[in-house]
């Protein structure tokens, strides 16, 4: 049963069969266990566990609670919060680690747990997971131990709301901004962080917490953008925004309504962090453009390509002491918030650069808005390794070659394209991203290589 909730970089699953109480109960004992195993943390330890709006939520997260306390962890309990607030809460406990309850932009029916250790460092599967679930694995309901840590509540979105706002500075012009909060808990941000904040107007739809959602939370569907462009569109915002629904993502519109490509988004800041830290280093995945590398160039900074997934990006990110970073999947992360990433961190700073410029957002976006892209394309692959060793073998004398997340080949000076072939660690799936600097390059450059790599799949 624990294996088919514990993922790569978290545990999350159907409610409540595979994942309930039960196992919630377990995890926690085992979280606790893995944690007092760490040097420096003892008995005296915290733990800083958190939820998001979902039905199951409040009784995972007690379930959660009861097993961390069972293993003599002391709980502080933030409530209903956006996954982020735990890379401001960890630290500023001092805390042994940290549990967001939630299943970020999955359907309703779903929940889940995402780890932090001291410091707010993700835990993933080779950095911990596996070992939490062999310990889950070991515990039975016959050995239940009684809670020996303490539990208290905490409010900390006073300090939490000066931590974000620091990120945009003071509005010297009004914007306007229209934001889509998808059920989540970006109801609770616009409330607690962005209310009541001179020169800055907030328009917000889908805030009620209702088992009835107005559309999945998850803003990479661009069905889900449709509200927010609309919404902008129609009122004359300056940008929109859409959570999803933990609030750690936040996809942005420009005045027009068009939704900004993460890459491009991480391109047009790099500038803004750069100018304020000269020669800092940007932390990109590699499916974005190369627009994105071009931009961090330009402003003298120092660009690192990271394989795909937050724990990868938040480990360049440290590793480097990179001041921000970008992921196609509307992950934004940011040195100052413990190498981690916030979706409202994300909005705070765009609507700090269009206020203090007295420019249109469009503006920063579309100069970076110049090479044509595939976009993540999925197709079904028996043969994944034999595909991507023939792809090798024949695309290697083109242009550089490297296997940092399946196989990347880099013939931009060359040819003027590049291409990534990353295999389903899950599935029998390949996933294709291109960019080419002509429609037509791109064109040519997906007719040879769709055909070799399996059956497209279609939808989301």
């Amino acid at each position: 049963m624990l294996s088919q909730v514990f993922k790569a970089y978290d545990v999350r699953a159907v409610y409540p069969a595979p994942l309930n109480e039960d196992l919630g109960w377990r995890i926690g004992l085992a979280t606790a266990q893995w944690l007092r195993a760490k040097p420096g943390v003892s008995a005296a330890s915290k733990v800083v566990v958190s939820r998001d709006h979902r039905p199951a939520a409040p009784g995972m997260a007690e379930a959660l609670i009861k097993g961390l306390r069972a293993g003599g962890l002391n709980v502080v309990d933030l409530g209903r919060c956006d996954t982020s607030i735990q890379y401001f809460a960890v630290p500023h406990f001092n805390a042994a680690g940290g549990v967001q309850c939630t299943a970020s932009h999955n359907p309703i029916k779903y929940i889940g747990y995402k780890f932090s250790g001291a410091g707010a460092v993700p835990v993933g599967r080779d950095t911990g997971l596996k070992e939490i679930q062999a310990l889950a694995e070991k515990i039975t309901d016959a050995a239940c131990p009684p809670p020996t840590g303490t539990y208290e509540t905490a409010d900390v979105w006073a300090l939490y709301r000066a931590h974000i706002l620091k990120f945009m500075g003071e509005l010297p012009r009004k914007v306007r901004v229209f934001v889509d909060a998808s059920n989540g808990c970006g109801t609770t941000l616009l409330e607690k962080v962005f209310a009541n904040v001179p020169n800055l107007e907030v328009v917000s739809i889908n805030t009620a917490w209702t088992d009835q959602w107005a559309h999945e939370p998850n803003p990479l569907v661009a069905e889900n953008m449709v509200p927010t462009q609309n919404g902008v569109r129609a009122g004359g915002f300056d940008l929109g925004a859409c959570f999803d629904g933990d609030a750690d993502r936040c996809m942005l519109t420009d005045e027009t309504g068009a939704t900004i490509g993460c890459d491009h988004l991480t391109a047009a800041l790099a500038g803004h962090f750069i100018k304020l830290n000269p020669g800092a280093g940007i932390v990109f995945d590699l499916r974005s453009s190369k627009a994105a590398e071009e931009a961090v160039v330009a402003a003298g900074g120092a660009a690192h390509i990271s394989a795909v997934g937050h724990v990868n990006l938040k480990k360049l990110l440290r590793d480097t002491h990179s001041v921000f970073g970008g992921e196609l999947s509307g992950h934004f992360y940011f040195r100052d918030n413990s190498f981690a990433d916030s979706g409202a961190i994300t909005l705070a700073v765009a609507v700090g650069i269009i206020s203090r410029s007295g420019q249109k957002l469009s503006s920063y976006i579309n100069p970076h808005r110049k090479y044509p892209q595939s976009g993540e394309i999925n197709f079904t692959c028996e043969d994944k390794a034999g595909v991507i060793a023939a792809l090798k073998k024949d695309y290697a004398s083109q242009g550089k070659l490297f296997e940092l997340d399946g196989l990347s080949i880099d013939a931009w000076d060359k040819a003027g394209f590049w291409f990534n072939v990353r295999a389903s660690n899950t599935e029998p799936v390949l996933r294709l991203n291109a960019e080419a600097k002509t429609a037509e390059g791109l064109a040519a450059l997906l007719a040879a290589l769709k055909p070799r790599l399996g059956h497209e799949a279609h939808g989301h």
